[in-house]
């Protein structure tokens, strides 16, 4: 049985969650319908088009943070969500990390990747 669930999340910029799921190979469509399985479609300001027959998507709430919205069961029948979400959200942090820091007037001078995906940036002005 198909269920969409809706779960908040701090995450508040369209543009960085969307470069965060095309560098993760993601196809990624704008204000579009998802797949929600089961023929139960939905609206989503941005939706991640995953293989198989169920998409994720983040709509805007009121109070400027996209939701994750999707069937999560659906979507384990043929991804690990958990894996999916984590590595969006770890994507879209490191994003929003060099975004303020560009927009803060500093410079990134060094940037390393650790062996457990962690990322370690020196900065300056």
């Amino acid at each position: 049985m198909s269920h969409l669930s809706t779960l908040p999340t701090k995450l508040n910029n369209v543009q960085l969650l969307i470069a965060s799921l095309q560098d993760l190979g993601v196809q990624v469509k704008i204000d579009a319908e998802a797949r929600g399985g089961c023929g139960r479609n939905f609206r989503a300001d941005v939706v991640a088009v995953l293989a198989g027959e169920y998409d994720l998507g983040w709509a805007l709430n009121a109070e400027g943070n996209l939701d994750l919205v999707g069937d999560l069961q659906g979507v384990a029948r043929y991804h690990n969500p958990t894996e999916f979400i984590d590595a969006v959200n770890q994507k879209y942090a490191l994003k929003k990390a060099l975004h303020q820091i560009q927009t803060s007037g500093y410079t990134v001078l060094a940037q390393q990747v650790g062996v457990h995906g962690t990322h370690r940036l020196s900065v300056g002005r």
